[in-house]
C-alpha cells in the first residue's frame, strides 16, 4: 500500500508565497485561485512539489476546467504521482458539494422566462452526466416553477420517454406549460432525428390538452440548443 504522507512537504514549509491558508485567512477565499482551493483541499505535496504545484499540474491536465475535474473518478485522480485514495475522494467530496450547491441555487429559481433560465436550472442536474436523462419543467400561467421531474434514463446513446406520463404529471401539478430538457453526453447540441419528432409528438399532445410545450432545451457541460430560440417548436 502507498504511504501518502511520505517525504511530503508541510504547510509550514511550503514557501511563503505558497501557502494558501495563510492567503485566504489575509485576502479572504475569493482571492484564491482554483490550484490553491485544491492546495487545501489536498493538503500535502511530495518531495518534488508543493501541493499547490501538483494542483496545478491537475487542472492544466483537465484544460483547467472543473467541470471536467468534477466528472473523474477516484481511479482516475490516482493516475497522479502524488495523489493517492484519500486524496482523491477529498477532491471529489469538494466537487460533489459545489455542485450541490449549485443545485440549490437552481431550485431557488422561481420564474422561468428564457432557455437561458432553463439551462442554468438544469445543467447541474444532467450537464455532466455520461448517460442520458430526460426532465421535464412544470410551470403555471406566470411561468413559476411548480416542480420539475425526471421522466426517463437511459444509456449513452439514447434515452426512451413516455409521452403519456408528461402529461400526467402535469395535469396533477397544475402546470399549464412545461419546458422538455435533456442532454447530450457527447457535448454535440446538435438535436438528433428523434428528439426533433419527440418533440413535435409532445407538442401535439399538448394542444389537446392545452398544456402548452415552450421549448425544448438540450444540455451539455459548456452549452445549450433551444429549440425557441432557434425557431424549431
Amino acid at each position: 500500500m502507498r504511504n501518502e504522507n511520505k517525504g511530503f512537504l508541510t504547510i509550514k514549509q511550503w514557501k511563503e508565497d505558497d501557502r494558501p491558508r495563510e492567503k485566504m485567512m489575509e485576502k479572504g477565499r475569493a482571492s484564491l485561485s482554483d490550484a490553491e482551493l485544491i492546495a487545501i483541499i489536498i493538503g500535502t505535496g511530495s518531495k518534488e512539489e508543493s501541493a499547490v504545484a501538483l494542483s496545478k499540474r491537475i487542472l492544466s491536465h483537465f484544460g483547467h476546467n472543473l467541470n471536467t475535474l468534477a466528472t473523474m473518478t477516484i481511479d482516475d485522480l490516482m493516475l497522479f504521482r502524488g495523489i493517492g485514495k484519500s486524496k482523491a475522494v477529498s477532491i471529489l467530496t469538494a466537487m460533489e458539494l459545489g455542485k450541490r450547491r449549485s443545485m440549490e441555487l437552481a431550485r431557488e429559481k422561481k420564474k422561468v422566462n428564457s432557455s437561458a433560465t432553463a439551462f442554468e436550472i438544469m445543467q447541474p442536474f444532467i450537464g455532466d452526466l455520461l448517460h442520458e436523462e430526460f426532465w421535464i419543467l412544470f410551470l403555471n400561467n406566470a411561468n413559476k416553477l411548480l416542480d420539475k421531474s425526471q421522466l426517463s434514463k437511459g444509456g449513452i446513446h439514447a434515452t426512451l420517454v413516455d409521452v403519456r406520463l408528461i402529461f400526467k404529471k402535469a395535469i396533477s401539478t397544475g402546470a399549464t406549460s412545461i419546458i422538455l430538457c435533456h442532454n447530450h453526453p457527447s457535448g454535440n447540441l446538435t438535436p438528433s432525428h428523434s428528439d426533433i419528432q419527440l418533440t413535435k409528438k409532445i407538442m401535439k399532445g399538448g394542444e389537446l390538452l392545452d398544456i402548452k410545450v415552450l421549448d425544448h432545451i438540450i444540455v451539455s457541460q459548456h452549452g445549450y440548443f433551444s429549440f425557441a430560440d432557434e425557431n424549431r417548436m
